[in-house]
């Protein structure tokens, strides 16, 4: 099928036998129009009718002539009834052409025009097709969108980014495009990147700041509001998150300072069994000593409010010297012959008011019988009488009633027996 412009289609009023059948060849010359002529043409055909009346075989022969122009006659005005001229757009190119196609889908089918899901075609597929028609097919083609941060995969048959973009209903005013407008999209498709301007709100510094902005991140839309970070200065969403329309984005001013303390290091206790040693008596070998350690703190400000402390180094500087403690495990006599019938509870009372870990002012005697460390450890004791249970206590101090009677305790002892 050849395109043909429609100035090519017979006039109205014209005979299709005129316009595609030749004119029979002509031995006569042709003559200007007389009476004469007239009368013999008239004769001439007098004659032809009585030669072919007598001559019966002329006729045959003329018969298949004139069944041959019957024939072409009848088709030729079958030909033209079905002949369409139609103007046919392929992706933003038309033209015209002529076509016996009854429906889009043949007229598609015979012009080698293939259509996929993406496309579209107007009118619809298997629409019936008359003479002056106009059948358009747009292309789909593939569009990667990333609309304000979210990826999209879609389909247009737009032929420019603008277009698309009425398409897709996308806002563009004061929008940021990676691809201009004008641009045309090819049949393989292409990437676009729209950010469209929003409402972000700051609030810096004491103040309020609220721009429009069609920024990719926090960061520049910070930039683009004239506030400048420094330091470990952030803000109260990702810096790098995309802002949303009608967000509102706190500025959070940071600093951070280094302080050094020294703690103490408590020392342990080392516990060991004596079986010289009354239960319950118990004989510090060794003094405890608490180690130091220095330790390093970041201190973080944000806004002027001091944050809890952050430890980040730490180092011992003197070690913990442990305790060394001896636990007695002897049995404990129940009595001491001479001394067990004596009012020990009023000498105590008198001694140390019953307090078993009293000591006189000048630090010499301790415990409810007021017990001299020289006397103390002589009796059996061990470490500071003041330190041992009043059991204890108690039974040293009978020990000592039976070897010295009363007169170790020359203003109270008369309360034993009193």
């Amino acid at each position: 099928m050849v395109d043909t412009p429609l100035t090519g289609f017979p006039l109205p009023g014209t005979r299709l036998t005129d316009t595609l059948l030749p004119a029979p060849p002509s031995s006569v010359p042709r003559q200007s129009p007389s009476r004469t002529g007239a009368g013999s043409g008239s004769r001439r055909a007098a004659k032809r009718r009585r030669t072919l009346v007598a001559n019966p075989e002329s006729l045959r022969r003329l018969l298949p002539r004139a069944l041959v122009v019957a024939f072409l006659a009848g088709g030729t005005t079958a030909f033209v009834a079905n002949d369409k001229a139609v103007r046919l757009s392929v992706d933003g190119t038309p033209r015209t052409l002529h076509t016996f196609a009854d429906d889009v889908t043949e007229l598609l089918a015979d012009e080698g025009v293939t259509v996929g899901a993406h496309d579209a075609v107007f009118p619809a597929p298997g629409t019936a097709l008359d003479h002056g028609d106009e059948v358009v097919v747009r292309y789909g083609r593939p569009i990667t969108l990333t609309l304000d941060g979210v990826r999209h995969q879609a389909w247009t048959t737009a032929g420019t980014v603008a277009g698309a973009l009425r398409e897709f209903g996308v806002r563009v005013e004061g929008a940021y495009l990676s691809t201009a407008r004008s641009a045309p999209i090819g049949r393989t498709g292409l990437t676009l990147t729209v950010r469209t301007e929003r409402t972000v709100t700051f609030m810096a510094d004491g103040q309020e700041r609220t721009l429009r902005t069609n920024a990719a991140s926090v960061r520049e839309a910070v930039a683009e509001a004239g506030i400048t970070l420094h330091g470990q200065d952030t803000t109260s969403v990702d810096p790098a998150s995309f802002p949303r329309d009608g967000q509102t984005i706190s500025v959070m001013r940071i600093t951070d300072t280094r302080e050094v303390r020294e703690e103490t290091v408590p020392y342990a206790v080392e516990r060991s069994e004596d079986p010289e040693l009354f239960r319950g008596v118990e004989v510090v070998e060794r003094a405890g000593r608490n180690g130091v350690r220095r330790v390093t703190y970041t201190v973080r400000t944000v806004n002027g409010v001091r944050q809890k402390p952050r430890r980040t180094a730490e180092e011992l500087v003197r070690r913990p010297v442990s305790r060394v403690v001896r636990t007695g495990t002897r049995q404990r006599p129940d009595s001491v012959a001479g001394a067990d019938g004596l009012n020990w509870g009023a000498l105590a009372a008198c001694e140390s008011g019953g307090r078993p870990g009293a000591v006189d002012p000048s630090g010499t005697y301790g415990g409810l019988y007021q017990f001299d460390t020289r006397t103390w450890q002589s009796l059996g004791g061990s470490g500071r009488p003041q330190d041992a249970p009043a059991a204890e206590q108690t039974y040293r101090a009978k020990k000592l009633y039976v070897q010295r009677g009363a007169s170790p305790w020359p203003h109270c002892g008369r309360r034993l027996t009193g």
